[in-house]
């Protein structure tokens, strides 16, 4: 998940994730509290680093806000107000945790506030080549959610609703692209997801794509909206996935 790297061999770079993934999950599903104070020494001897990991490792969680590192006081853990939020690692980290119900709703809420104007966006802006592509995915997302096939559908899910966004014409809308991938990868990978879109999410996608090929506006903003609404009300509470 995600893209930060360290210089190094390919054993190397998956044990610098490793640490990565494991003190950030630890810190935003608040294991590691707020307050609490990091080492280098203590995490190279936790995980058998080296202190150039150790070190890249702490410059990565502090660019995500998640620590800062003081002279004479250490690497302190932040209040999670401090956190960059719509970073897709951060995004990951707090799916994976204990607060994943009210991170999906609160990533949720905030599609409900950009995609309908980004869909309407579209339907004006789109080139020809845009519009085609977007009917193509959702008359192909049909088949694999019927079948219930979740990662292929999946994979198609991310390319339109990133493509509605990029031919927005809206540079702000376009930099959540990220984003709403991160999140609709995770509702897969980690089991937030029904196990077969409901036929009403099936039918609001193609109503999406075709009223953005088509030039409809206003009927792309409902449709989308409509989508999210049903997005937000199929989600699995954590409490009642069995395990999953």
């Amino acid at each position: 998940m995600g893209s930060d790297r360290v210089n190094g061999n390919g054993q190397g770079e998956s044990k610098h994730h490793e640490v990565l993934d494991t003190l950030g999950l630890e810190i935003t599903s608040g294991v590691l509290p707020e307050g609490c104070v990091l080492t280098l020494d203590a995490i190279q001897e936790r995980f058998e680093v080296s202190r150039t990991v150790a070190r890249e490792t702490m410059r990565l969680l502090e660019s995500k806000g998640l620590v800062v590192s003081r002279r004479r006081v250490g690497i302190t853990v932040m209040p999670a107000g401090s956190w960059q939020v719509y970073d897709p690692r951060v995004i990951w980290w707090r799916l994976e945790g204990p607060g994943r119900d009210s991170q999906l709703r609160s990533l949720t809420e905030l599609r409900i506030a950009v995609e309908p104007l980004a869909a309407a966006a579209a339907a004006k802006h789109a080139g020809p080549a845009e519009r085609a592509r977007l009917v193509e995915l959702a008359t192909a997302m049909r088949p694999l959610g019927e079948a219930g096939r979740l990662e292929p559908f999946n994979h198609l899910d991310v390319e339109l609703h990133s493509l509605i966004l990029r031919a927005s014409g809206n540079e702000m809308f376009a930099a959540l692209t990220d984003v709403v991938a991160a999140v609709l990868r995770g509702r897969t990978q980690l089991g937030l997801m029904p196990d077969r879109p409901v036929p009403e999410a099936l039918d609001l996608h193609e109503a999406v794509a075709l009223a953005v090929a088509e030039a409809r506006h206003q009927d792309a903003e409902e449709a989308m909206r409509l989508l999210l609404s049903e997005v937000r009300d199929a989600m699995v509470p954590l409490g009642a996935q069995n395990g999953r």
